[in-house]
């Protein structure tokens, strides 16, 4: 059974930083893209960040050049290092794995206060 599992979430400052962590885990065949997502409270969840195995990647307009998206394939894990953090990145944060069919982390709660 594949499991997602984030970390790194937490209440920072406008302009901190934060490193959100997605392991896979279970019975695992080749992992295609992996990215994240959020929803914030009233909203519907959007994209990110994603990045394909081989490592290209691709962001939301209102994250390049804060947010960096990267993987390891050797460790199954799928990272995103958040700069420059703004109030209204204040979200869950989600992981999703394509598996063969899409898989989803359980999400991780990201407060950036003003």
């Amino acid at each position: 059974q594949v499991q997602l599992v984030e970390s790194g979430g937490g209440l920072v400052q406008a302009g901190g930083s934060l490193r959100l962590s997605c392991a896979v885990s279970g019975t695992i065949f080749r992992i295609g893209d992996m990215g994240w997502y959020r929803q914030a409270p009233g909203k519907q969840r959007e994209l990110v960040a994603t990045v394909t195995r081989g490592g290209s990647t691709n962001y939301a307009d209102s994250v390049k050049g804060r947010f960096t998206i990267s993987r390891s394939n050797a460790k199954s894990t799928v990272y995103l290092q958040m700069n420059s953090l703004k109030p209204e990145d204040t979200a869950v944060y989600y992981c999703a794995a394509n598996i063969i069919k899409d898989y989803w982390g359980q999400g991780t709660q990201v407060t950036v206060s003003a």
